[in-house]
């Protein structure tokens, strides 16, 4: 009965084992790296190295610390204009205290008694050198100003101003002069570019079309009793046609009289086929026997067309400038006799 006992534990210990081993983990047996070669290259040892694919995130860049507020002064002589709408434009400046003192210097007691002025010059169409303005007026100003809003008194001209001392027998010394600006026209513009010199009969078509009636010629009855109904259906108004919300008293609905005028600008010319042409500084082309012509509109007001010729070798120069004024006036009449009936 003892070897019997014996037996078993000794299969009991061998089961065990056995169990034991199998829920062990299996040991994974890993290849040795080998020794990275090594190559020699001018007599220095360098690792070659297998290029791993690595993320390498870039430091954020520290951003400029801006400043808090504008200088007030930025140490040169200088006056600034720039156009605020058709009618107004603005100026600053900065006069440096050296720059004062050296007029001081140079006129000694008559700067004492000189007022500080802007002077504006109207320079529209022309290259300003100083004393070519077609005119200016003067603004004085406080020493201590360096900014002012000017009043220009008409929309659609060329500007440029002065910062300087009016002196108490006339003279007037500039200390800075402004850039030149523009100001724009209240409406629409009326500079027509040469692409539009074209045939009268397109011109007709494209008339028609921009009441709407399509490529209809404005002739004809029938093409009057079609811009009639455009007329009064509102759907245009020009500066040239009786305002049709005018406040005319007594006119009856029924009525059907009407009237609509308006204006348009032809400049033609020639010159040489060769020739380099300009107008208003903008260079057009020639036909092939050097003639021109271009259609502008023309709106209430003054307009000035210079029409600048330069010889192919360029010594020779011509310019001529049409100026062209133009007043609408409407008026609208209804006899009392007219409204009784």
């Amino acid at each position: 009965m003892a070897m019997l006992r014996k037996i078993k534990d000794k299969l009991k210990k061998i089961v065990v084992e056995k169990k034991n081993k199998l829920k062990a983990p299996k040991k994974i047996k890993t290849k040795e790296k080998p020794a990275e070669p090594k190559e020699e290259i001018f007599g220095e040892q360098k690792m070659i190295i297998e290029k791993a694919k690595f993320s390498h995130p870039e430091m954020p860049k520290a951003r400029r610390p801006m400043p808090q507020e504008l200088p007030l002064a930025y140490g040169q002589d200088r006056i600034v204009l720039q156009v605020r709408d058709p009618w107004w434009l603005h100026s600053y400046w900065e006069v440096l205290p050296q720059t004062i003192e050296r007029f001081k210097n140079e006129l000694k007691d008559s700067f004492y008694h000189a007022k500080y002025v802007l002077r504006v010059y109207d320079v529209s169409h022309i290259i300003f050198d100083g004393t070519n303005a077609h005119r200016y007026f003067d603004i004085q100003v406080n020493e201590h100003v360096t900014s002012w809003y000017i009043d220009t008194g008409g929309p659609g001209r060329s500007w440029c101003v002065d910062l300087g001392l009016l002196l108490p027998d006339g003279r007037f010394i500039t200390i800075v002069r402004s850039n030149t600006v523009y100001t724009p026209l209240e409406g629409p513009s009326w500079i027509t570019d040469e692409e539009w010199m074209i045939p009268e009969e397109m011109f007709a078509r494209l008339y028609g079309m921009g009441f709407g009636l399509g490529q209809s010629s404005p002739v004809g009855k029938a093409w009057a009793e079609r811009i009639k109904k455009v007329l009064f259906s509102g759907a245009m108004a020009s500066p040239g046609m009786a305002s049709m919300t005018s406040p005319v008293k007594n006119i009856p609905k029924e009525r059907k009289f009407w009237l609509v005028v308006d204006c348009e600008l032809i400049v033609y010319g020639a010159t040489e086929p060769d020739a380099q042409v300009t107008i208003q500084g903008r260079p057009i082309n020639l036909r092939q026997d050097g003639t021109f012509t271009l259609r502008f509109a023309l709106p209430d007001g003054k307009q000035v067309i210079p029409v600048k010729a330069v010889s192919s070798d360029n010594i020779e120069e011509r310019t001529i400038t049409p100026i062209v004024a133009r007043e609408t006036k409407t008026s609208c009449l209804v006899k009392e006799e007219a409204q009784s009936k």
